[in-house]
């Protein structure tokens, strides 16, 4: 169900399969797998897509009428979701997804020590 969503809302914001190659990195057959079924994406995989779309990526996996509300009754205030934030958040993400599993743990591990300290 999740590649007739990406179809719909790739074709809603009148992009090809092309486009979102070139937006994602990801290889036009494989969008078309996705797109059809045959493949089930990863959830990196779905972060890029959402990226490519310019939507979050929960409104990727939603499948109501009404979308949900997100917290706040807006996310416009929310950090990351625009301007300077939004690019270091969109490069922190880039740079995550290039790790190994081991490394984010790592790095989580020493995040969470240094947040305890303060």
């Amino acid at each position: 169900m999740i590649g007739a969503h990406l179809q719909i809302l790739r074709e809603q914001k009148k992009l090809s399969q092309g486009d979102i190659e070139k937006r994602t990195g990801l290889l036009r057959c494989y969008i078309s797998r996705v797109e059809n079924g045959h493949t089930v994406p990863a959830i990196e995989t779905l972060e890029k897509m959402a990226r490519a779309l310019e939507m979050p990526i929960y409104q990727l996996m939603y499948d109501g009428d009404d979308p949900p509300q997100p917290r706040n009754g807006t996310d416009k205030g929310e950090w990351g979701s625009r301007g300077k934030d939004a690019r270091f958040l969109n490069k922190l993400c880039g740079c995550l997804s290039r790790m190994s599993e081991a490394d984010r743990h790592l790095l989580l591990a020493f995040v969470q020590d240094v947040v305890k300290r303060k």
